[in-house]
């Protein structure tokens, strides 16, 4: 027995309960040799106890115990009270702490701009050259506001409109506790209508700054940074944004919108009643709207009078004699233009524009900018009504296409492409140009070293088994090229296509260099080729499609002797607050700069042509312009089909101040017909228009001539086997003028184009050329 309680007791298993014997757990971490012994000691008796295997095993983890040092611990379970003491507070941390740190958060985050500094939506003007013609504006969807200072807004109507939406406007925080537990509440349970009960300042920062979204994370946030901006702003500033942004109905943003909307008047000019029917609708325009809800509207009138009466800002009597004003009918509310008419296509150009110099929706939406274009007012005035005095009286299927450029700047001057602004451009419609297109076989011939003044043959010519001929058998027999291009021989330029080295490919490039894009939009590939990249003979007939305004810019690089101007319509931008965003001559506001000039061919060669062209529009039944100012053109005509019917008809022509190409055609391809019935040919209505349109846009300008000298008229030489040659000088294909009798010319040497599949039609597909008619 001595020996078991020896063996059962040990001065570690001394009760730490008894204070006498109790004994530091440290003391062995002090003497580790002697814990060590203890433990092997405690590990040898456990081990010798055979009889107990309860007893050993639980002295054994016992002496484990005693071996690590550890001792047994026991909790006791949490109270009732505990549970809920600790439920509250993780409700505390989960609705107050965390909402609190998000507050401070958001609040500390959130960049309240200076009132000048906030974009509004507004509208942007476009005006024509002259500053102060408007053609158009940009409507964005909520920008029809005319931002007015609060100064001109009537104190009665500012009461007014308190009185409806925010009574403690000038005492509150700028926002609404309750309104926004009731938002909570509606959102949780799933109201409608959840999101209501803001302040004036609440309601600014949602339409401002915010979505409208029905959801308590965004009527916190509107409410954190309502709260901030009460800090930071004025209430006049945060009333006088109010009233210059919130909706009204009737399509209307702002005050000064609304005023025109609701009564045609201007904001200074509101009475008190009219006031009160603006302040009435801001809840719901749609509701109120006093076409469909006049009761209701009339309710609401009365509810804010009443306020104005408890705010103490009108006497009972001054409400009792207040009188519910009249209302415009909508149909006579004046609406905004959105350029529908004509001036609709030069909008979108604008726009084209604008954003290619680096202006994004943003800048153009709410910078209630002032667009100064390039396009003169009288110009512009005379293309439109030139082309609605000419088709007046015309079948309704035809169309037309005007655009006027100025060859020393590439300024696009006058623009009509229809008169549905919002539909098709026909001014950017890729046509087919019949002859129109040779004055460019002319430039590419010269530059070759073949003279304007160079004969040629006109008699009919048969390439790939089609005969290419004259408008009823015209010919000059063999005569210059300038004597070929005012009878729009077609014969003569296609000779010249197939004489030239690499005739249509070196048409292509002369044309792609005096202003022809290489890429149109709405045409496959390179432009002036097929699909292989290669030109057939009949580009010299106008077989490739290229665009009125390209026509014009083309054109207009003759007039300026060889020199190229990229076409543009925007002059200069500036914001409502007079900063300059964009100007001709200055950097963009992406640092872009607007294209200089480009010499693309000699003056020599320009010049050349433009005398080759001096004489047509005076033969071209008598269009020549008022005042016998000169002008250089070409008339073109294009066939439907395989048809005798004209579909296409040009007339394209400069002065040095002015280019201008017109088009008449159809928007769907069929018989080109005028009022009687017949054919309409380039120098006929096309012709027409051109004249009235450039008399109209130069009157009153100085009669400018150009530089250049006349090309010599040599005498018409017979076409071989047409009759004797004379025996006067002239010029040939062949050699210099000679006063003797002609032997028979050599055989022609044709150079075909590269081996490429067609069919006749494909070598000049519905073109033709056209006399003097």
């Amino acid at each position: 027995m001595a020996s078991q309680r020896g063996r059962g007791r040990s001065d570690d298993d001394v009760p730490y309960t008894s204070i006498a014997g109790f004994r530091d757990p440290l003391a062995k971490e002090q003497n580790p040799a002697k814990g060590a012994a203890r433990r092997a000691q405690a590990a040898r008796l456990a081990a010798t106890d055979p009889t107990d295997d309860a007893k050993g095993a639980a002295r054994r983890e016992k002496a484990a115990r005693r071996g690590t040092d550890e001792q047994p611990t026991g909790r006791k379970p949490r109270t009732r009270g505990q549970r809920i003491r600790r439920l509250l507070l993780a409700l505390f941390v989960i609705f107050v702490c965390v909402p609190a740190l998000l507050f401070v958060a958001v609040y500390w985050s959130s960049e309240i701009p200076e009132p000048a500094e906030v974009a509004v939506e507004q509208p942007a003007t476009v005006l024509a050259s002259d500053g102060t013609t408007v053609l158009t504006k940009f409507i964005p969807p909520q920008g029809n506001r005319i931002p007015i200072p609060l100064t001109e807004v009537p104190i009665p109507v500012r009461d007014a409109v308190l009185a409806a939406e925010d009574r403690t406007f000038y005492t509150n925080a700028g926002y609404s506790s309750s309104g926004f537990l009731r938002a909570a509440r509606d959102n949780v349970t799933g109201q409608d209508n959840a999101g209501g009960g803001s302040t004036i300042t609440q309601q600014y920062v949602k339409n401002a700054f915010l979505s409208s979204e029905r959801t308590v994370t965004r009527k916190m946030r509107e409410l954190i940074i309502a709260a901030k901006m009460a800090r930071q702003w004025s209430k006049d500033e945060i009333l006088s944004a109010y009233l210059n942004t919130i909706y009204f109905g009737r399509g209307a943003y702002g005050i000064a919108a609304a005023a025109k909307a609701y009564f045609g008047k201007p904001v200074p000019e509101l009475t008190l009643a009219e006031g009160a029917v603006l302040a009435a609708v801001i809840r719901s325009p749609s509701v109120l709207d006093p076409e469909q809800h006049a009761d209701q509207l009339r309710a609401r009138w009365q509810y804010v009078l009443a306020g104005m009466v408890e705010m103490n800002v009108l006497a009972p009597g001054d409400r009792d004699a207040t009188v519910f004003p009249p209302i415009i009918p909508l149909d006579d509310v004046p609406a905004e233009s959105v350029a529908l008419g004509p001036e609709g296509h030069i909008r979108t150009q604008v726009l084209r524009e604008l954003r290619a110099a680096g202006l994004d929706d943003t800048d153009i939406n709410t910078g209630a900018l002032q667009i100064t274009t390039t396009i003169d007012a009288a110009a512009q005035a005379g293309a439109v009504d030139s082309v609605r005095e000419r088709l007046s009286w015309q079948p309704s299927e035809l169309r037309s296409a005007v655009v006027s450029i100025d060859p020393r700047s590439g300024a696009v001057r006058a623009y009509y492409g229809g008169e549905d602004g919002a539909g098709f451009d026909f001014a950017q419609a890729p046509l087919q140009t019949g002859s129109a297109f040779k004055v460019f076989a002319l430039v590419a011939a010269q530059r070759q070293g073949i003279p304007v003044t160079r004969a040629i043959d006109s008699s009919p010519i048969t390439d790939r088994g089609t005969e290419i001929t004259n408008v009823e058998g015209d010919s000059c027999g063999r005569c210059s090229l300038a004597e070929a291009l005012k009878r729009s021989l077609n014969t003569s330029f296609y000779r010249l296509t197939m004489t030239m080295a690499d005739g249509p490919r070196s048409i292509a490039e002369a044309a792609h260099l005096a202003g022809i894009p290489e890429y149109i939009p709405g045409v496959d590939g390179v432009s002036l080729s097929e699909p292989d990249g290669y030109p057939l003979n009949g580009i010299v007939l106008g077989q490739y499609l290229v665009r009125p305004l390209d026509m014009a810019s083309a054109y207009a690089t003759l007039a300026a002797s060889g020199v190229y101007h990229q076409p543009y319509f925007v002059q200069r931008v500036s914001t409502g607050d007079g900063r300059v965003l964009l100007d001709r001559g200055w950097e963009t506001a992406s640092g872009k700069r607007h294209s200089e000039p480009e010499r693309r061919f000699s003056a020599e060669i320009a010049d050349a042509t433009t005398s080759a062209m001096l004489p047509i529009a005076n033969y071209s039944n008598g269009h020549g312009l008022a005042n016998g100012r000169q002008s250089a053109s070409k008339t073109g005509t294009t066939q439907l089909g395989e048809t005798k019917d004209n579909k296409d008809a040009w007339m394209v022509g400069y002065t040095p101040s002015l280019s201008t190409a017109v088009w008449v055609g159809t928007e769907h391809p069929q018989p080109l017909r005028s009022g009687r019935g017949g054919a309409i040919w380039g120098s006929g209505l096309p012709a027409d228009i051109w004249k009235q349109s450039m008399d109209a846009a130069l009157a009153g300008t100085p009669v400018e001539q150009f530089d250049v000298a006349p090309v010599p008229s040599p005498p018409l030489v017979p076409s071989p086997g047409t009759g004797p040659a004379p025996t006067t000088g002239g010029f040939d294909i062949f050699g210099p003028p000679t006063n003797s009798p002609r032997p028979a010319p050599p055989p022609l040497i044709i150079i075909p184009p590269a081996p490429t599949p067609a069919t006749p039609g494909e070598l000049f597909p519905g073109l033709g050329g056209e006399g003097p008619r």
